[in-house]
């Protein structure tokens, strides 16, 4: 079968490799995420406690020279909701763009198509947002639990890695909920609800 690209030769095209693109950025930015807590003290004695994705801390309690503390927090589900969003939006980008690509005339001259796509575009945009949402949250409990409150008699300082890739996948993640949200515009127009609204042209004899 031919192919055809004149889908990408329009918006909804377009916007369907942004998708793609910035799904694969926001969920790659936590996954490959490897972050720690260091506990350095006055007797030149360390303690480094690593972390990554899912975010599970699981560390009851932690004995560095005189100083006790724990660092205990679950954010697996935040992250891991916000990583399925972003697979399952670049699985779905694929999956329409090779639709586009091989049928895109089947797509024009079939009513349900245009609308199942809208529908689908419309609840990607939602789960961006509130998958976002729940990581924003989940991420600012994270940096909260590796600065631990150090007890006892001790001079200990604590250090925390960097997160700047985790606050960059939240912008990415809001990003990708305005780019799903501004592509609905341009898959209204190829539906059956929008046509149908359009003024019917008629010739004067």
């Amino acid at each position: 079968m031919d192919l055809n690209l004149s889908a990408f030769r329009e918006p909804r095209g377009v916007m369907r490799v942004l998708h793609f693109v910035f799904s694969i950025c926001a969920f790659a930015t936590i996954t490959g995420y490897s972050g720690y807590v260091l506990f350095k003290c006055a007797d030149e004695t360390s303690v480094k406690k690593d972390f990554q994705y899912p975010f599970q801390l699981r560390y009851s309690t932690v004995n560095v020279s005189m100083c006790t503390t724990s660092i205990m927090g679950d954010y697996s589900s935040d992250a891991k909701y916000f990583v399925a969003t972003g697979v399952l939006s670049m699985l779905y980008s694929l999956a329409i763009s090779v639709v586009y690509i091989k049928f895109d005339e089947t797509y024009k001259g079939n009513n349900q198509l245009p609308m199942i796509d809208f529908v689908i575009t419309v609840i990607f945009g939602v789960l961006w947002l509130s998958s976002s949402a729940a990581w924003a949250n989940g991420l600012t409990g994270l940096k909260s639990i590796t600065e631990p409150i150090l007890t006892g008699d001790c001079k200990c300082s604590v250090t925390s890695s960097n997160f700047s890739t985790l606050n960059i996948s939240v912008i990415f993640g809001f990003l990708n909920f305005f780019l799903w949200a501004a592509d609905l515009w341009f898959l209204y127009k190829e539906t059956a609800w929008f046509q149908g609204n359009q003024p019917q042209v008629t010739s004067g004899v």
